[in-house]
């Protein structure tokens, strides 16, 4: 079995440690945990890993968060897989700091990584671990939120949510999204 887990960010030190590059910051800590490393690829830094039986493919597109749909269907494509193998890793404004939800399917909710992706593949019927990193910004700075940087409380309970959310991606992998989503959505 092989899947594909995208993790969305934007490539350059200056967004290495924002709230929106949080998808690239999960498969960062995966690929550290595992002792492997990624590769620059097509329209995407990609790494493999396997667990259990199962080869993950990780990538971490290289085309900024606004044009991911062009990386994600490249590879889905390059790596022979159907959408059910997919999981996209993003940030979620609405849900609270280190929230974590997984879900089979669902709409962009206002995001340009996952409106692009949904525009690429020509539906939204794709898996998603939505990490939550709060709404603590005045109307009209969401933007300027996004792509600011952890707060010190918020960097002292990153490490534990990131693990959390390995686990998430392994037992999609293993256990199956229905599954994995009973297990964690409620942790």
């Amino acid at each position: 079995m092989k899947y594909l887990i995208v993790g969305l960010g934007n490539i350059g030190t200056e967004y290495i440690n924002t709230r929106h590059n949080i998808g690239f910051k999960i498969l960062d800590a995966l690929a550290n945990a595992s002792n492997i490393s990624f590769q620059d690829r097509r329209y995407a830094f990609r790494a493999e890993y396997k667990y259990k039986g199962r080869t993950f493919i990780l990538i971490k597109p290289t085309t900024y968060m606004n044009l991911s749909g062009k990386a994600v269907n490249f590879w889905l494509q390059k790596e022979k897989l159907q959408t059910d193998k997919l999981l996209v890793l993003v940030d979620d404004v609405a849900l609270p700091f280190g929230s974590l939800r997984l879900r089979p399917k669902g709409a962009d909710a206002g995001h340009n990584g996952l409106k692009d992706i949904n525009l690429a593949l020509g539906h939204q019927n794709y898996a998603r671990l939505r990490f939550g990193i709060g709404d603590d910004y005045p109307k009209g700075a969401q933007a300027h939120y996004v792509l600011s940087p952890w707060t010190d409380d918020e960097k002292k309970i990153l490490p534990e949510r990131i693990d959390l959310a390995i686990e998430i991606i392994q037992s999609f992998g293993t256990v199956g999204i229905a599954n994995a989503m009973n297990e964690y959505n409620n942790r």
